[in-house]
C-alpha cells in the first residue's frame, strides 16, 4: 500500500478533495466537475479531529493486543472515549467481566523534547510485553514524537528481537492531514507493513467476505449487516472490530472485500486488488432502504448472488412497509439538518427520504468524487440546500442552525441541543441504525425527538453557547478565504 499512496488522503492523485467550503449544493455540484470550487482555507478554525484519534478508535479492540501511544499525556485523552465504546462492545457481546483496554502512554515530557523520547518508548513496550503478553502491540505515534524526530523503526527492529509479539507501529501524527480519515489509512497501512507483510493468497474461501467497519458501527448494526448477508450465502470476516490478529490474517483468503463506511477502508481495498486480486464494492453506507439496496447490491455482484439479492430486498421491504407508511405520516416535510463523517452525513441525507423529510443544510468534513456523485443525487432530490465542509467548525454549525431553523438535527447532538432543536444522531455505537429492520428503529426515535422537544427546549433556556449575538448575523462562511 506504501507504494500507492502516502497515507495522507489531500495527496491522493485519483480525487480531489477539499476540507474548507461553504454555499448551495447546486453550486457544488456545478463547480466541482470543473475544478472551480477553489482551493481555500480557514483564517479561524475551531475544534479540528485529529487522526491520532481515528487510528486508535480503528484498532483499540483487537484481541489480545496492547497498546503504546507515544505521545505527551493529553495526546491519550481520546482513548477514554474509544476505552467507553470497547467496554459498551464487550456487554453488547455477552461478556460481563468487563475489562478496560492495555494502554500505554509514554508521557512525553519538556525534557523528551530535547533529548528524545525513544527511551521512554522502548520502556513502554517492555512493560506491555511482561504486563500483558500479547500477540500484538500497537504504537500511535505524534506530533511530539514526529517533532522530536523518534526513529520508532528503528526502536521497533530493536524490540521486535525481544519479543513474540507483532509491533505495529502506526504513523499518525496530527499535522499530517487536515482530514481525520487519514488515520484510518494510517492503521491499515501498518496492518500491510507489519501483519500482512509476505502473506501469500493462499486457498481461497468462496463465500467470504472481508468487511471493513469503523468503531461506529454498534453491535446490533453489525448482527443486522451479517444477517442480510447470511440470508443470500455469505460470511463475514469482520475487520478491525472486536477483531483479532487471526482474522487479520485470513484477510487474503477472501473473495472479496466492502466497507460498511466508503471513507474508511477504500485506499486498503485497492491495495488488496492490486497485491491479492481480491476485488471490491465501493457504494454508500447501507443506511436508509435505498442505501442498503445499493450496498447489497453492489457486494451481491461480487459472489454472482445479484438475482437473489434483488428477490431478498424485494421481501424485506414488503416486511418493514406498514410501519415505514407510519412513519412517514409522523415526519413528512420536516427539514433536517445532518452532519457527521463523509460517508455518514451523505448516507443519512439519502435516508431521510424514507421518511418524507427534507433536507436543508448539511456538514461534511471532506468534499471529493464520492461527495460528488451523492450531491448530485440529492440535488435531484431536494434541490438546493447548504453545503458546510468542515472538520467539526461549531461556530459554522450554530450559526447555520440558527438561520435555517431546521426541526430536526442529525449528528452529535451538542450544540444544536442547546439551541433547543430536536436532535438525534446516527453515529451511535449503542444503538440500531442499519440495515432495513434496524431504520424501523431509527425512525421511531427520530419521530419520538420531534414529537417530545421539551427537553431540548428545556436546555436552550439555561445552556449559553459561547458567541456573541452578532455572530449570528455574519455569514457563516466568513473565515473561509480562496
Amino acid at each position: 500500500m506504501s507504494k500507492n499512496y502516502s497515507g495522507i488522503r489531500e495527496q491522493r492523485r485519483d480525487t480531489d478533495t477539499y476540507t474548507d467550503w461553504g454555499g448551495g449544493s447546486l453550486e457544488a455540484g456545478e463547480k466541482y466537475p470543473k475544478n472551480c470550487l477553489g482551493r481555500a482555507d480557514r483564517i479561524f478554525s475551531q475544534g479540528l479531529q485529529c487522526q491520532q484519534i481515528n487510528s486508535v478508535m480503528a484498532l483499540l479492540s483487537v484481541d489480545d493486543a496492547a497498546f503504546v501511544v507515544h505521545s505527551p499525556l493529553g495526546c491519550a485523552g481520546c482513548c477514554s472515549m474509544a476505552n467507553d465504546w470497547f467496554r459498551v462492545g464487550q456487554l453488547h457481546r455477552g461478556n460481563y467481566g468487563l475489562r478496560n483496554a492495555r494502554i500505554i502512554v509514554t508521557n512525553l515530557d519538556e525534557k523528551d523534547v530535547i533529548l528524545g523520547g525513544e527511551e521512554k518508548l522502548k520502556k513502554a513496550v517492555r512493560t506491555a510485553c511482561e504486563r500483558y503478553a500479547p500477540k500484538l502491540i500497537f504504537i500511535f505515534t505524534s506530533c511530539a514524537s514526529a517533532i522530536i524526530g523518534d526513529d520508532i523503526e528503528a526502536a521497533v527492529s530493536e524490540l521486535q528481537r525481544e519479543t513474540d509479539s507483532v509491533i505495529v507501529p502506526l504513523h499518525c501524527e496530527g499535522f499530517k492531514s487536515k482530514i481525520c480519515a487519514s488515520g484510518y489509512d494510517a492503521a491499515f497501512l501498518a496492518m500491510t507493513k507489519y501483519i500482512l507483510r509476505g502473506a501469500k493468497r493462499g486457498e481461497t474461501e468462496p463465500d467470504l467476505l472481508n468487511l471493513f467497519a469503523p468503531p461506529t458501527v454498534s453491535y446490533h448494526d453489525r448482527l443486522e449487516i451479517e444477517r442480510i448477508l447470511g440470508d443470500i450465502g455469505i460470511r463475514v470476516n469482520y475487520i478491525p472490530f472486536y477483531s483479532s490478529l487471526e482474522k487479520i490474517r485470513k484477510i487474503p483468503s477472501a473473495r472479496a472485500s466492502t466497507a460498511i463506511c466508503k471513507v474508511f477502508a477504500d485506499e486498503f481495498m485497492k491495495e488488496l486488488k492490486d497485491e491479492y486480486g481480491i476485488s471490491y464494492s465501493h457504494t454508500i453506507m447501507p443506511i436508509g432502504t435505498r442505501n442498503t439496496d445499493k450496498w447489497l447490491l453492489g457486494v451481491a455482484a461480487l459472489f454472482d448472488k445479484t438475482e437473489e439479492a434483488r428477490g431478498y430486498i424485494a421481501a424485506e421491504r414488503e416486511k418493514i412497509r406498514p410501519l415505514m407508511d407510519g412513519l412517514r405520516e409522523r415526519l413528512s416535510g420536516k427539514r433536517v439538518f445532518i452532519t457527521g463523517g463523509t460517508g455518514r452525513s451523505f448516507a443519512a441525507a439519502a435516508l431521510i427520504d424514507d421518511f418524507g423529510m427534507r433536507l436543508v443544510g448539511m456538514q461534511t468534513p471532506v468534499y471529493d468524487d464520492d461527495a460528488q456523485i451523492d450531491i448530485e443525487y440529492l440535488n435531484a432530490l431536494y434541490g438546493n440546500f447548504v453545503v458546510d465542509v468542515a472538520n467539526m467548525m461549531p461556530f459554522e454549525q450554530v450559526n447555520l442552525l440558527s438561520k435555517l431553523k431546521p426541526d430536526v438535527f442529525i449528528g452529535i447532538p451538542v450544540w444544536a441541543a442547546k439551541l433547543g432543536i430536536p436532535t438525534t444522531h446516527v453515529l451511535d455505537i449503542k444503538r440500531p441504525t442499519m440495515g432495513y429492520r434496524n431504520l424501523v428503529y431509527l425512525g421511531n426515535k427520530i419521530a419520538c425527538q420531534t414529537e417530545n422537544p421539551g427537553y431540548n427546549k428545556k436546555i436552550a433556556e439555561y445552556a449559553r453557547l459561547p458567541y456573541k449575538k452578532s455572530w449570528y448575523e455574519e455569514n457563516a462562511f466568513k473565515y473561509i478565504q480562496k
